[in-house]
């Protein structure tokens, strides 16, 4: 097998592209290759199906998208009609914030040439969509849903596709994406080059790649759920309700001006936002009950640095690329181990130093013994002391009075209570017992005959009459109806 691994301070300077790439990729203001670019780049290049894994945040977007655009390149269309710009690169994401992410970057690697990128997911008006596909696009970033509904509109036609690359496999089949994964690569040539990247290579996935990518080469550059080395990992002994004040104290020890704060549940994410807010810190919310424009804007508002705090559910914890975040904070331990690598693989990025903090309380122990499992590694936990510099209300005299004894009393009042203690239990004087509760009870005789024994046996009710019912006579006065003779009876 031809080693097509270059150095990894290799150069893109080295690499056969196209001079639009080129100049695209010194804009963006790329050096040295990473290594999973320095490893995969050249496979893609010579037109192999590759399965790569690499931990989030190693640059594996470049890794794909710029081999993929050069392929693309030596063919390209000029051409207006959108009969001329058909789809012949498929991104499937599992997120629309990861999908969202990907577009950005393959936009900005393509900026220099004529290839036409666009992105669809759900969460937004799909109108606009329709417009973009029907002008036609080259390389097409897609959810998995939102794909399919516009396969089944006619709008996404994907006969042409020559290349596709499944980012981030093993989180589409944590959702369940697996059904529409198989409907839509039912939709493409069988001839076509493949790429799979994922954080895991679990047995779903290698059955996933068995069935549909041929003779795969296998890129690694790190063991699996391996965590970066460059993201100082520290776990904190805290009680739940001194968790927001941890967060408060290690951004005012370290000097964090932004961060992520990963909570579990989305009603824990809108109050801890709203609870950072009030504390005067300039926080948004990132979870599944935003609406996509909302989402989107609070991210680059967070790009931006016109927030401090984003205060966000796993939604966020895969494919959000934010350059130079120094710090993220797992609020709450995750339920999922893996998700924990994800999480704090969101700073530490492309070779920057992070902080990875996670508050522990004493009901998280088993997951943190599964995250231990998982890096392959103790994790030691530390005390967190922290002051008590919460407001508290004036004690009244009366509590000081419980606390010390004898505070709060007059002299005469001291001096009464003292002499109580000292003379002893004392009882309140009761009353005499009255007499009458003390005798047995007695029966009273009886005198007479009851009304009920005297009244005389009911006679036998006519024939059809039941119960209490009142004759139809009377029920015809009781509402004012006229009553008609009844029928004789043969």
């Amino acid at each position: 097998m031809t080693d097509h691994t270059p150095t990894p301070a290799a150069c893109f300077d080295t690499l056969p592209l196209d001079a639009k790439l080129l100049r695209a990729v010194a804009d963006q203001g790329y050096a040295t290759m990473t290594p999973i670019q320095a490893k995969a780049i050249p496979i893609v290049l010579s037109g192999r199906d590759v399965m790569g894994a690499a931990q989030t945040g190693t640059g594996k977007t470049a890794a794909f998208s710029i081999p993929l655009l050069q392929r693309m390149l030596q063919h390209e269309n000029s051409s207006a009609s959108p009969a001329r710009h058909p789809v012949r690169a498929l991104v499937l994401a599992p997120t629309r914030e990861l999908a969202d992410q990907v577009a950005n970057n393959v936009k900005a690697y393509a900026k220099h040439s004529q290839l036409r990128v666009a992105c669809v997911f759900g969460g937004i008006d799909i109108k606009p969509q329709m417009e973009e596909l029907r002008r036609g696009v080259e390389v097409l970033i897609a959810t998995p849903g939102r794909l399919l509904d516009h396969i089944e509109a006619k709008t996404a036609a994907l006969h042409q596709v020559e290349y596709v690359v499944l980012d981030e496999a093993d989180r589409m089949l944590d959702i369940g994406f697996l059904p529409d994964l198989q409907r839509i690569l039912s939709y493409l040539p069988k001839q076509r080059q493949t790429l799979l990247f994922s954080a895991t290579f679990s047995t779903e996935i290698k059955r996933l790649a068995q069935s549909y990518l041929q003779d795969p080469e296998l890129v690694e550059v790190a063991r699996p759920n391996a965590t970066a080395s460059t993201v100082e990992q520290r776990f904190f002994s805290v009680e739940d309700d001194d968790k927001r004040r941890a967060v408060q104290y290690l951004l005012r020890e370290r000097g964090i001006t932004q961060s992520i704060v990963f909570v579990n549940s989305k009603l824990g994410a809108a109050r801890l936002a709203r609870s950072f807010e009030r504390d005067g810190l300039k926080t948004a919310a990132l979870h599944g009950d935003k609406s996509q424009d909302e989402r989107l804007k609070s991210l680059e508002a967070f790009k931006r640095g016109e927030v401090e705090l984003l205060v966000a559910t796993d939604v966020a914890a895969r494919g959000l690329d934010i350059a130079d975040l120094p710090a993220v904070f797992n609020f709450d331990v995750p339920f999922n181990a893996e998700d924990y690598v994800h999480r704090i693989g969101r700073t530490g990025r492309a070779g920057a130093s992070g902080l990875a903090f996670t508050l522990v309380t004493k009901s998280d122990a088993r997951l943190v013994g599964d995250i231990e499992k998982l890096i392959k590694r103790k994790l030691d936990l530390e005390a967190l002391e922290l002051e008590d510099d919460r407001p508290r209300r004036p004690r009244s005299d009366w509590e000081r009075g419980r606390e010390e004894p004898g505070r709060g009393e007059s002299r005469g009042e001291r001096g009464a209570d003292e002499g109580r203690r000292a003379a002893g239990p004392r009882y309140a004087p009761q009353a005499p017992r009255d007499p009458f509760f003390d005798k047995p009870y007695v029966a009273p005789e009886r005198t007479e005959q009851p009304a009920w024994e005297a009244a005389p046996a009911p006679t036998a009710a006519p024939r059809g009459a039941t119960g209490n019912i009142r004759p139809k006579k009377k029920v015809a006065a009781l509402f004012g109806a006229k009553q008609t003779a009844p029928a004789a009876e043969s």
